[in-house]
C-alpha cells in the first residue's frame, strides 16, 4: 500500500494545453494526462530560467514536471498582473507563486488536484486542495501591499472587493473563478489542514512578510507590512478643556475678577463720599477751595504755578489754535481760490481711477504673495503646473422613498436610497451626458468638454475623466438598464452591479452574470467615496446624494487654453442655471463659480449699499440745519452745505482710489464696500462738530465773520486733527499686516481719512462762510436768489445740544448713577475677555454665497509633497500619518512603482534592440530586449545613470492588460525632469485628506500636514512641503489670532502716541482714550462671540475699522474735557458731554444707525454677518462708550485741569463775555 500512495504521487492531471476555452476567449485549457512528469525540453530551459524567480526549487535534477514550455509561457503571462502589485513584498509574491507554481507544473500535482470534469482530451474543471494554514500565511503576507498609483491596497485590485472585505478564502476563491476575465475553466479550492478524500492538500513553506527569502531578498516595508513597521504612535490625547472646579477656568476667573472690583470699588467710593461730606461740614470748606485754578485766593494773579509739561503742552496748544484759526479766516476770505485748489487737486487725484484694476481672484484676496503657501502654491504651478480645474455638481432628489433590493443568489436584502433608483440614475445620466456635449465659443472658435478635460490615457485613450458612480456603467443608458434573468426571476442588475463596483472600483468584470467592467470609460477606477455623499460608514447604498466631477486642465502661461477653459465653464454655468428638473436638486461649482459669485454679489449690493448711503445722505442734509422758526425754514436748514459735506468725503476716497491705482495697487471689494462708509462716519462727525459749534457760537464785539469761524475752526480743528491723525497713524501701520485684505484696506482707509480731513479744514470751511453769508442776508438755502424779508429772530439751541446740557450729561454724572454705570461697563468687559478665546476662526464657505446663490463651494482635499532628486521615500512616516493627522490614504508613490515597472521579472519595461526606444508590454516583437538583466544586479533598484535612463520611459506608459504599472496615466505631472533628462528636479507624491466639512477641519489638515512635512524634511534632509488647493486661504488662519493681537495693539499704541502729543503732552488723558478703545474691541469680541461672527480676514478689517471710529466717539470728549476750565472733575466732564456729546451723537450715531439698517436687507450673507451685524455693533459700542462710560471715568480718574491752559484763557477771553461766563 506504501509503494502505492508513491506511485499515485508523482503521477499529473493534466500536461500540456488543448482546445480554446468556451469561457475566456485566447485562453486555452490544459490536456488531461494522467502520467508521470515529464522533463522538460533542454530547449526550453530558458523558460524554467526565467520561472526561477517565480516557481523556486523546480530547476534543478532532470526537470520533470506536469506543464510544458506552452504552459510555462502561459503562467509567465497570466502572473504578470499579480508580479506588478505584489512583488513590492518578497514574501508575498513567493507565497502567491507557491500556489500558481504548485497547481500548474508540480510533479506533486496528483496528491492535492483532483480533474472532476473533462470535455474530450480537456480538463474544464479541477478541484484544489489548499492547505488553510498556507492560505492565511499567504494572506497576512500580501493583505498591507500597496497599489500606489491607485492609492488602494493591492488586493482591492486583485480580489474582487475591497480590501477591508477581503480574506484568504474569498481571495483565492476569485482568483480561481471563471467570472474573474482570466480563469480559463473552474478551479475550485478546498481548504483544510487535514488530508481530504485521499487528497493532502497543498501546505508548502511560506514566508511572514517580516521575513527575508533564502535568495537574499529583505523583508517587506513598513508601508506593504504593517507588523514590520513596530508599534503603531498613539495619538496623542486631545487636551482637555481649561477648567475650575469643573466650570470653564475663563469664566470663573472674570467672576472673581469682576467681583473683587465690585467690593473694591463701592468700598473706594462709599469711603470718597463719606470723607467729602464730613469735609464739607467742615468750617474750613470754603478754604479748601483756594486750590481751584480759577480761585481769586491765589497770590498773584499774572503768575501760574504749571509745570515744564503744561507749559509746553499749552504752547503746542496754542500753536495750533493760532495756526487753523489763521488758516480758516483765510479759507473764509478766498473762497474761489480754496475750492478751486481743492477741486484741482482732487481732478488730478482721481484721475488715477482710469487705471483703477479690482481684485476678484480669491488667491490674491486672501493670501500674501510672500505667504509660505503662496511661495509653494507658485512653485507647484511652475513646476508641475498647475492642479486641476474642478467643475462639480452635487444632486439630491427631494424624492424620500427607499427600496429593497433582494439578491437572487442569496443574502440579506439590501435598501437604496431614493438617488439610486433607476429612474433618477437615468435623469442624472441625461444631465451628464448633455454636459458633456456643451459647446461654448472662444475668439471665433467652438470649445467642447472634450478641449479641455482630463484625459490622462491620450492620446490612446481620449475619454475625458468624469468621477461620477454612472462611469460604473460606462456612462451608457443601455449599460445601466443591462440585466440578465428569465421570465420568474432576475439574476442581476444595476444593483447588483453597483455593490460590486463601490467594492472594486477597478475591476474589468464584475463577476455577475453581467460581466459588465466597473472600470471608468476614461481609463481610472472611480471611487465612491469621491463620488458618493451622505452615506453612513461605508454603506454606500445608502447614499442620499450623487457627486459628478469633471476635472479640467489647468494652464500656467497660456492664456488661450485657458481663455477657452473659461468660455466653457461661463457655458456650463449659463446652462446650469437654465437647468430644471422637479425630481433633482442641483448644486454646482466651478473653478471660475468663486470670482463669478464675488463679482456678482458686489453688483447685487450696490442696490442695498446705495440706499444705505442715500438715507445717510438725507439725514445728514437735514439735520445741519438749526432752524429758528418755520418762516426761515429754507434759510436756515442747510441741505446744500450738507451735501457738500458729504460729497467732500466721496472725494477723499475717490481721490485716495486714485492715488493707489497710479501706483498701480489694485482694489478689493473690501474696500469699495467699507471705505465709504468709515470715511462718512468720520467725515460726518466733523463736519457737525464744526457746523454746529458755529451755530451756537456768538460773535463777538467788532468781529467779522472770517474772524469767526477762523477762531472757531481754531477751537475744533485741533480735536479734528487728533481724531484724523490718530486714525490715518493707525490705519497706515494696520498696512503692515501680511494679510491682503487688511492691508489693502488700512492703505486705502488711512489716505482717505487724511484727505478728508484736509478737504473738510479747507473747502468745507470756505463753502461754511459762504453759507454763513448767505444765512445772514436772509438768503433762501438753494435757491440763493431768493430773499426773505428782515425780521428780528432770537437765537436758541437745537434740540439735541438741549437735551444733552440740560438732561443726559446731569443724570449720568449724578452721584447713584455713576458707580452703576461703571460696574455694568466693566461687567460687559469682564464677559467679553471671559469669551473671547471662544470666538471661532475661519470662514464658513456658505457665508461667501448669498441666499439664493446657485453655486455651493467645494475644494478639492489633495494634499501634494514636492523635494530634490531622492531614490528612497519613507513611506513609513506617511503610512501611520493618518493616526495623527487628516491624511487618509497611503501617498501614491511613483517611486514604487517605478521599481515594480523597470524589475527584470516584469515585462513592462522593455526597448527596441536596434533604435533604443521604448517598447510597449503590449507590442509583440523579437527585438524587444528587457530594460534589465536577469541578475543579482540587475534585479537590484536602479541608480544613477540606470534610473535616469528608463525613467522617461516610465513616464510615457500607459496601463494596459499587461503592465498595470505604466506611470503616464498617473504621474505624467509628477516628476519634473532636469534638460535632456539629467536628473530629477522636483517630485510630488499624492494622497487624500479625510473629509472636511467646516473651518477647524481645514485648518487643522494644514497644520497637521506641515508638521508631517517637516518631520519627513529632517528624516531625508531634502525640503519638503505640504501643498493642496485650499492651503492659500486657510493659511491666514493659523496666525489670525497672533496678527489680531498685533494689528490691535499696533494700533492702539499709535492712537496713544499721537493722542498724547495733540493734546499737548497730556499723558494720562491718552491713557484713557486708549483704555476706552480697548474695552470697546474686547466688547467687539464679546458681540462677535453672542452672535456667532468668526474671526477672518473680514471681521478683522471691521476691527481695526472699529479701532479707527472708536477715536471719533473718544477724543473729542476727551479733548473737550481737558481744555475745560470747570471747578472740578465732575462739571468739566459735564460740560465736555453736553458740548462734544451731541455733535458726535448726530454726526456719528445717527447717521449710520439708518444706513447700517439698510443692510440688514442685503442678500449677501458676509453682509449681514460681517458688516450689518459688526457695523451695528461698532455704532452702539462706540456710542454707549464714548457718551456714557468715559465721562463717567473721567469725572472719576480725568486729568487735573493745566494751569497753564486756565492762566492763558482767562487771558484770551479777559474782557470778552466769555470771562463771565467762564468765572459764573
Amino acid at each position: 500500500p506504501i509503494l502505492l500512495l508513491e506511485v499515485e504521487a508523482q503521477h499529473c492531471v493534466w500536461y500540456g494545453e488543448c482546445g480554446e476555452s468556451a469561457k475566456v476567449p485566447g485562453k486555452k485549457y490544459n490536456c488531461n494526462y494522467t502520467g508521470p512528469p515529464r522533463p522538460l525540453d533542454p530547449e526550453d530551459y530558458h523558460l524554467l530560467t526565467v520561472q526561477t524567480e517565480l516557481c523556486p526549487g523546480y530547476d534543478y535534477g532532470n526537470r520533470s514536471l506536469c506543464c510544458d514550455a506552452a504552459q510555462l509561457r502561459t503562467l509567465q503571462g497570466s502572473l504578470q498582473l499579480p508580479l506588478q502589485f505584489l512583488s513590492r513584498c518578497p514574501a508575498c509574491f513567493f507565497n502567491l507563486m507557491n500556489l500558481f507554481c504548485e497547481l500548474t507544473c508540480s510533479p506533486h500535482q496528483s496528491q492535492f488536484v483532483n480533474a472532476t470534469k473533462f470535455n474530450a482530451s480537456n480538463v474544464v474543471e479541477v478541484q484544489y486542495y489548499i492547505g488553510q494554514t498556507f492560505a492565511n500565511a499567504m494572506y497576512n503576507a500580501c493583505r498591507d501591499v500597496q497599489a500606489p498609483s491607485s492609492n488602494v491596497k493591492a488586493l482591492s485590485l486583485l480580489c474582487g472587493k475591497d480590501a477591508k472585505d477581503c480574506n484568504a478564502t474569498n481571495w483565492i476563491q476569485y482568483m480561481f473563478n471563471i467570472d474573474n476575465g482570466q480563469t480559463p475553466f473552474p478551479i475550485i479550492p478546498i481548504f483544510s489542514d487535514v488530508p481530504v478524500s485521499g487528497y493532502t492538500p497543498m501546505n508548502n513553506k511560506t514566508y511572514d512578510c517580516t521575513e527575508g527569502l533564502e535568495d537574499g531578498s529583505g523583508p517587506c516595508s513598513c508601508q506593504d507590512c504593517a507588523k514590520a513597521c513596530g508599534p503603531k504612535p498613539e495619538p496623542p490625547p486631545l487636551p482637555l478643556p481649561w477648567t475650575i472646579l469643573g466650570m470653564d477656568a475663563m469664566t470663573v476667573i472674570m467672576w472673581i475678577s469682576y467681583t473683587a472690583f465690585l467690593l473694591i470699588f463701592i468700598g473706594v467710593v462709599v469711603g470718597a463720599w463719606c470723607y467729602r461730606r464730613r469735609t464739607i461740614l467742615s468750617e474750613y470748606g470754603p478754604i479748601l477751595d483756594s486750590n481751584n485754578p480759577l480761585s481769586l485766593n491765589s497770590d498773584n494773579p499774572d503768575q501760574v504755578n504749571a509745570s515744564c509739561c503744561e507749559t509746553l503742552g499749552e504752547r503746542f496748544e496754542n500753536a495750533l489754535r493760532t495756526l487753523f484759526s489763521c488758516w480758516g479766516s483765510f479759507c473764509v476770505r478766498h473762497p474761489c481760490l480754496v475750492i478751486l485748489g481743492s477741486l484741482m487737486l482732487v481732478g488730478a487725484s482721481s484721475g488715477g481711477l482710469v487705471y483703477m484694476r479690482i481684485t476678484t481672484d480669491p488667491v490674491d484676496l486672501w493670501s500674501s504673495p510672500m505667504s509660505q503657501a503662496r511661495q509653494e502654491k507658485n512653485y507647484f504651478d511652475e513646476h508641475f503646473g498647475p492642479f486641476f480645474r474642478t467643475t462639480q455638481l452635487i444632486i439630491t432628489t427631494p424624492v424620500n422613498d427607499t427600496f429593497i433590493y433582494s439578491p437572487y443568489f442569496g443574502g440579506s436584502d439590501v435598501p437604496f436610497g431614493a438617488i439610486l433608483s433607476k429612474d433618477i440614475l437615468h435623469q442624472v445620466l441625461d444631465l451628464q451626458l448633455d454636459i458633456e456635449s456643451i459647446v461654448a465659443t472662444y475668439e471665433g472658435q467652438n470649445v467642447t468638454l472634450k478641449d479641455i478635460c482630463l484625459a490622462p490615457l491620450a492620446p490612446y485613450n481620449n475619454n475625458c475623466t468624469i468621477l461620477s458612480v454612472l462611469n460604473y456603467f460606462q456612462n451608457s443608458h443601455a449599460v445601466l438598464d443591462h440585466s440578465k434573468g428569465d421570465e420568474f426571476y432576475v439574476y442581476a442588475d444595476f444593483h447588483s452591479h453597483f455593490l460590486y463596483c463601490v467594492s472594486a472600483p477597478a475591476s474589468l468584470n464584475d463577476t455577475t452574470v453581467l460581466h459588465d467592467p466597473c472600470l471608468g470609460t476614461f481609463g481610472g477606477p472611480v471611487f465612491p467615496w469621491l463620488a458618493l455623499g451622505g452615506y453612513d460608514d461605508s454603506n454606500f447604498n445608502n447614499a442620499t446624494a450623487l457627486v459628478i466631477t469633471f476635472p479640467l486642465n489647468n494652464y500656467l502661461d497660456d492664456s488661450v487654453r485657458q481663455g477657452k477653459a473659461l468660455a466653457w465653464e461661463k457655458e456650463f454655468i449659463r446652462f446650469m442655471k437654465n437647468f430644471q428638473n422637479p425630481n433633482l436638486t442641483v448644486a454646482f461649482t466651478s473653478e471660475r463659480s468663486i470670482e463669478d459669485e464675488i463679482e456678482r454679489e458686489s453688483n447685487s449690493d450696490i442696490s442695498t449699499i446705495v440706499i444705505s448711503y442715500a438715507i445717510m445722505f438725507v439725514y445728514v442734509s437735514l439735520a445741519l440745519g438749526h432752524i429758528q422758526s418755520f418762516r426761515r425754514l429754507l434759510v436756515d436748514s442747510k441741505i446744500s452745505l450738507g451735501i457738500a459735506g458729504i460729497l467732500i468725503v466721496l472725494s477723499s476716497v475717490s481721490s485716495s482710489l486714485g492715488i493707489f491705482s497710479y501706483a498701480g495697487i489694485p482694489l478689493t471689494l473690501i474696500v469699495i464696500e467699507v471705505i465709504p462708509f468709515l470715511v462718512l462716519a468720520v467725515g460726518v462727525d466733523n463736519i457737525f462738530i464744526i457746523v454746529q459749534t458755529y451755530q451756537r457760537d456768538e460773535r463777538m464785539p467788532q468781529e467779522e465773520i472770517h474772524q469767526q469761524i477762523g477762531r472757531i475752526l481754531g477751537d475744533v480743528a485741533p480735536s479734528m486733527f487728533l481724531s484724523s491723525f490718530s486714525e490715518t497713524v493707525a490705519f497706515f501701520l494696520g498696512a503692515l499686516s501680511n494679510m491682503p485684505a487688511v492691508r489693502t484696506f488700512s492703505m486705502f482707509a488711512g489716505l482717505a481719512v487724511f484727505i478728508d480731513f484736509l478737504l473738510q479744514i479747507s473747502c468745507f470751511v470756505s463753502l461754511l462762510g459762504l453759507d454763513a453769508k448767505r444765512q445772514e442776508e436772509n438768503r433762501l438755502d438753494i435757491i440763493c436768489c431768493v430773499k426773505l424779508p428782515e425780521g428780528q429772530e432770537t437765537n436758541t439751541d437745537g434740540f439735541l445740544f438741549r437735551f444733552f446740557k440740560k438732561v443726559f450729561a446731569p443724570f449720568i454724572l449724578k452721584e447713584w448713577v455713576r458707580p452703576i454705570i461703571v460696574a455694568v461697563f466693566v461687567g460687559m468687559l469682564s464677559f467679553s475677555i471671559a469669551v473671547v478665546n471662544k470666538v471661532e476662526i475661519g470662514l464658513d464657505q456658505k457665508l461667501s454665497m448669498p441666499d439664493v446663490s446657485p453655486t455651493f463651494t467645494v475644494f478639492t482635499v489633495v494634499i501634494c509633497m514636492s523635494w530634490g532628486v531622492i531614490t528612497e521615500f519613507p513611506q513609513q512616516l506617511i503610512s501611520a500619518a493618518h493616526l495623527l493627522t487628516t491624511i487618509a490614504y497611503t501617498p501614491s508613490s511613483w517611486l514604487d512603482d517605478y521599481f515594480d515597472w523597470v524589475k527584470p521579472q516584469s515585462t513592462c519595461c522593455r526597448y527596441y534592440n536596434s533604435s533604443g526606444q521604448f517598447c510597449n508590454a503590449s507590442v509583440v516583437n523579437p527585438s524587444c530586449m528587457p530594460c534589465r538583466p536577469m541578475t543579482p544586479s540587475g534585479k537590484q533598484r536602479p541608480e544613477g545613470q540606470d534610473f535616469m535612463r528608463f525613467l522617461p520611459m516610465f513616464l510615457s506608459d500607459n496601463p494596459n492588460v499587461k503592465c498595470g504599472k505604466g506611470g503616464h496615466a498617473a504621474y505624467a505631472t509628477a516628476v519634473d525632469l532636469y534638460p535632456n533628462n539629467t536628473g530629477v528636479g522636483a517630485t510630488y507624491f499624492m494622497t487624500y485628506h479625510t473629509i472636511l466639512k467646516e473651518s477647524p477641519d481645514f485648518i487643522d489638515a494644514l497644520r497637521m500636514a506641515r508638521v508631517l512635512a517637516e518631520n519627513i524634511s529632517q528624516s531625508i534632509d531634502h525640503k519638503v512641503f505640504a501643498y493642496s488647493v485650499f492651503y492659500v486661504f486657510y493659511e491666514q488662519y493659523l496666525t489670525i489670532a497672533y496678527d489680531t493681537a498685533l494689528n490691535l495693539s499696533v494700533s492702539l499704541a499709535s492712537i496713544f502716541v499721537v493722542t498724547t502729543v495733540l493734546l499737548g503732552f497730556e499723558l494720562w488723558s491718552a491713557v484713557i482714550v486708549s483704555i476706552t478703545i480697548a474695552m470697546i474691541l474686547v466688547n467687539m469680541f464679546g458681540v462677535m462671540w453672542l452672535w456667532s461672527i468668526s474671526l477672518n480676514a473680514v471681521s478683522l478689517v471691521n476691527l481695526v475699522m472699529s479701532c479707527g471710529i472708536s477715536v471719533e466717539f473718544c477724543s473729542h470728549i476727551v479733548r473737550a474735557f481737558s481744555i475745560s476750565v470747570r471747578r472740578n472733575r465732575v462739571e468739566r466732564a459735564e460740560e465736555a458731554l453736553a458740548h462734544m456729546g451731541s455733535s458726535v451723537f448726530s454726526g456719528i450715531t445717527l447717521t449710520k444707525f439708518g444706513g447700517i439698517l439698510i443692510l440688514a436687507l442685503s442678500k449677501s450673507q458676509i453682509f449681514q454677518v460681517f458688516y450689518f451685524r459688526m457695523y451695528l455693533a461698532i455704532v452702539l459700542l462706540g456710542a454707549t462708550h464714548g457718551l456714557i462710560f468715559l465721562p463717567v471715568l473721567l469725572s472719576y480718574i480725568g486729568p487735573s485741569v493745566n494751569k497753564a491752559k486756565v492762566f492763558a484763557a482767562n487771558k484770551r477771553y479777559a474782557g470778552t463775555e466769555r470771562e463771565r461766563l467762564l468765572n459764573y
